[in-house]
């Protein structure tokens, strides 16, 4: 029998295993799940094609991260889709979007998904004047 204590038996850092930690520093990054079926396809075929987004298909949901700003365009991914202008909307997107990370801002033809708060100021009301 083993004399380490509960405290050693439970430390998930020994042997190479699990480490947690924090990093406080901005990630610069963006982004979303979707749902893994034929829309969030569709959305993920056309933002797949962004330089600074990356996506990622589980078996349950798609991962989109983008690096700074992306926009999904409406129109793009009716095009995408085969479908009549204005079948993909805000809501539509609602819809196939589990969780996002970032600021995200809905207009009529697009939404815009932005890593740092300031750079969405224009669009959120969002106060930068100095505190004095």
């Amino acid at each position: 029998m083993t004399t380490e204590s509960k405290a050693e038996a439970f430390d998930s850092t020994r042997d190479g295993g699990l480490q947690f930690g924090a990093d406080i520093a901005a990630s610069n990054m963006c982004g979303f799940t979707l749902m893994n079926n034929q829309v969030g396809v569709i959305v993920a075929n056309v933002l797949g094609r962004l330089d600074n987004v990356k996506v990622e298909h589980l078996p349950s949901m798609i991962r989109v991260d983008g690096q700074g700003k992306f926009e999904v365009l409406y129109a793009d991914i009716d095009e995408e889709a085969g479908e009549d202008e204005n079948w993909f909307d805000a809501a539509e997107f609602e819809e196939n979007m589990s969780t996002h990370y970032g600021r995200m801002v809905h207009l009529d033809d697009r939404t815009i998904m932005f890593a740092n708060p300031e750079d969405a100021a224009e669009y959120i009301d969002f106060d930068l004047k100095p505190v004095t």
